[in-house]
């Protein structure tokens, strides 16, 4: 019971909070990418300050985030991931997908963040236009986050990576840190969440220009560490 009203408390303060914040990137971006990555960074730490003081949920990583520009591939289990690692990999681009960018205002923001859109259909079109905007991404210098399975899943699954990536990997030509997650186990879509430590994996770095598979498999291996 005492659980079911702090996810209740918890979904009361987060989204009333998140409307002004969302409302006003408008004024952030006549400032500029930077004035709307630091926007998006408090809204990040609203996430978190909630998330630890309403439901008693707190970030450990494990292992060091590298420094310099990287594709880093994320284990996807709750939205909770999708907003903390923000924090912990400092503001990389996100990779979306293309229905979340008809959500008004808040796709438009994603846009003035930095955001690289992809189809879940994955028509060659659409591939081509990915690795065109992942190219450019790489040249502007920053990492990019992406959750490589493209969609969230629950504890204990491990669905095979979408077609995606592999354009992604060869459009980006950089190292992956893959990053394991188990935030599922706390946080399921349905029912209340739990109070304790949700832990993030860094995994070992995988080089660029690797053949499909192999780079496939081992970004696979890496996200699903945890999945015990």
């Amino acid at each position: 019971m005492i659980q079911w009203l702090r996810t209740a408390l918890f979904r009361i303060l987060f989204y009333s909070l998140s409307v002004p914040i969302v409302a006003t990137v408008p004024i952030a971006a006549l400032f500029g990418q930077r004035a709307v990555i630091a926007h998006s960074n408090t809204w990040s730490r609203l996430h978190r300050v909630l998330m630890r003081w309403v439901l008693g949920i707190r970030p450990r990583v494990v292992g060091r985030v590298p420094e310099g520009q990287y594709l880093f591939v994320g284990k996807h289990e709750a939205m909770y991931e999708t907003l903390e690692l923000q924090l912990i990999l400092h503001s990389p681009a996100m990779v979306l997908k293309r229905e979340l960018m008809k959500v008004p205002l808040w796709g438009w923001a994603t846009t003035k963040y930095g955001a690289l859109v992809v189809d879940r259909d994955a028509s060659a079109r659409a591939l081509k236009q990915m690795m065109r905007e992942g190219r450019a991404m790489r040249e502007s210098g920053r990492s990019v986050v992406v959750y490589a399975e493209g969609t969230r899943v629950p504890p204990g699954e491990r669905p095979p990576l979408r077609s995606g990536f592999a354009g992604l990997y060869k459009a980006l030509d950089l190292p992956v840190v893959p990053i394991a997650v188990d935030s599922g186990r706390l946080l399921p879509k349905k029912g209340p969440k739990k109070a304790g430590v949700v832990t993030f994996l860094i995994g070992e770095t995988i080089p660029p220009g690797l053949p499909r598979r192999e780079a496939e498999a081992r970004v696979h291996a890496a996200i699903n560490a945890l999945n015990v």
